[in-house]
């Protein structure tokens, strides 16, 4: 029976929501699987991916097939970098503590890269809300720039009209 890791869609129209599962080649997209190896949500960014690494790993060493798509998440999660280290260990080219540490050098790198788009992203959007609050400031400063005077010439228009009602009344 060939395997493959893929995504099966789950969400509303026009919101995805996807399940990484191991399934069998001839099931449907979203039929039957195998096993639910974790969820990818595209709706936010950046994307949410939860993954088992170790279930990942165990079907890819089992002959699982990711898609295309589905070895792009396994990649960013670390799943294919397991999945060569432990194929070192095999050969004998790393110990098992050697293929621990790599891969958990490989993650720690990975989060700080991750904690900087998110710091990055929220600096951007800090920026862009300040800068819509000032074209805002502007705006309405403008507005009232524009209505005072208008008040300051019907104060004007009004004081000659008293003058001259003062003036009829004192003759």
């Amino acid at each position: 029976m060939p395997v493959k890791l893929r995504l099966q869609r789950h969400g509303k129209k026009g919101k995805p929501f996807y399940w990484i599962v191991a399934a069998d080649a001839r099931s449907k997209r979203d039929g039957k699987f195998l096993e639910k190896l974790g969820i990818y949500n595209p709706n936010v960014n950046p994307a949410v991916i939860d993954l088992d690494v170790d279930g990942a790993v165990k079907w890819l060493q089992n002959g699982a097939q990711p898609t295309d798509t589905a070895r792009a998440i396994l990649s960013y999660k670390g799943a294919m970098l397991k999945n060569h280290l432990a194929g070192g260990v095999r050969k004998g080219a790393l110990t098992e503590e050697e293929a621990e540490k790599k891969f958990q050098a490989w993650l720690d790198e990975k989060a700080a890269k991750v904690d900087a788009k998110k710091d990055g992203l929220a600096k951007a959007d800090a920026e862009a809300k300040a800068k819509a609050f000032e074209a805002e400031k502007a705006a309405n400063e403008a507005r009232i720039a524009a209505a005072a005077p208008v008040v300051e010439e019907e104060a004007t228009e009004d004081a000659p009209a008293e003058e001259a009602q003062a003036t009829n009344e004192e003759e």
